[in-house]
């Protein structure tokens, strides 16, 4: 009969095809049960997020099947989400094992509609997310999450503290839950600080996998606030293909630089237009800056976004163009970014394992 090492052995010649490492030495495999002929093993995968879980599956199944005297199997997929946080300021979320900032060097570039999308993909496929809308002045997450109504409070400890408000398998928090959309937010860098500080620390997010926080455009009191409240396990940054979005893309990556905030990858968004009538690609401002800038900066390049009237309708009537359709080409897209995404964080979790504590 076969034993519970020779399972294992078999395993040890698995690898995760994301992280070039066998899955025992990864720590994935986390219960193997010999039953006579009968073999029934738990893979915990790095992320519920991850893209090759059925290729990982299949791969484990095919492994114990070789094993001499093994005539059933059963490989059942979990997942433990690896999370990796940089820097040594006080964090606000301990029960957040991956904050990811969402930024741009300029305003215009549909950064919003990037993180509502990323946030909404990463929920999809099961992980425990939320999306911070901590773009102080010009709140947009309510409106393309369709969200309205101010959050519950509730108390705990003796302490109050506000619900997020959850659309789409996503838990929000933004300003525009508290401000009437008529009236402008015109507050100072303090008010700013303080008002970050009580996003993060006064909020009940609870345990997430991922929180995606879009901040403002530029560099300012925002990003400054933020690292100093969190460790971050860094920032994903979206521009445009023409040279005067990714001349700021530079000056972006230079700010989380000195704020040291690692920038996990570029996404190029309104990358290029698919013409209805003939179907050919159309590249309106340009197409491939976003790849040539991220070469030249030797950061991750996580795709391209095309510009289809579909993305702007469903932000405008509150739903992430990835839920309203889930095949088409905007929701493939990020898929892709998604995909690179979660395998980036994933790495850098399992390479700083012996620096950092994994949480």
């Amino acid at each position: 009969m076969p034993t519970e090492d020779q399972v294992r052995d078999a395993l040890s010649k698995v690898n995760d095809p994301e992280l070039n490492r066998d899955l025992v030495s990864l720590g994935m495999v986390s219960e193997i049960k010999v039953d006579g002929a009968k073999v029934a093993v738990t893979v915990e995968l790095t992320t519920p997020a991850c893209p090759l879980k059925s290729k990982i599956q299949s791969d484990c199944e095919q492994a114990i099947r070789a094993v001499p005297g093994v005539e059933q199997v059963e490989v059942t997929m979990g997942a433990r989400t690896r999370g990796v946080k940089a820097g040594d300021t006080e964090d606000l979320l301990p029960d957040v094992k991956n904050v990811i900032i969402v930024a741009s060097g300029k305003g215009g570039v549909g950064k919003s509609s990037v993180a509502i999308n990323l946030a909404a993909t990463l929920a999809r496929r099961g992980a425990r997310t939320g999306l911070l809308d901590a773009d102080i002045y010009g709140p947009s997450i309510p409106t393309m999450m369709g969200v309205s109504r101010a959050p519950d409070v509730t108390r705990a400890g003796g302490k109050e503290q506000m619900l997020p408000v959850e659309a789409h398998g996503v838990h929000l928090m933004s300003i525009g839950f508290f401000v009437d959309p008529a009236q402008a937010v015109v507050w100072r860098g303090p008010m700013l600080h303080k008002a970050i500080q009580q996003f993060l620390g006064d909020v009940a997010w609870g345990e997430l996998d991922y929180l995606v926080v879009d901040v403002p455009p530029g560099t300012g009191d925002v990003h400054i606030s933020f690292s100093q409240f969190i460790k971050a396990t860094g920032a994903v940054l979206v521009t445009t293909p023409q040279d005067v979005a990714l001349a700021d893309v530079v000056r972006g990556r230079a700010m989380f630089h000195n704020l040291k905030v690692p920038v996990l990858g570029l996404v190029e968004n309104m990358s290029y237009f698919v013409c209805d009538g003939c179907g050919k690609e159309h590249d309106i401002f340009s197409r491939g800056g976003g790849a040539r800038a991220a070469e030249k900066l030797e950061i991750p390049f996580f795709g391209e976004v095309p510009i289809i009237p579909a993305i702007r309708e469903a932000c405008d009537e509150g739903e992430p163009i990835v839920t309203r359709d889930p095949d088409g080409p905007a929701a493939k897209a990020f898929d892709q970014v998604t995909n690179i995404l979660v395998e980036e964080i994933s790495r850098r979790a399992v390479e700083a394992e012996p620096k950092l504590k994994l949480v």
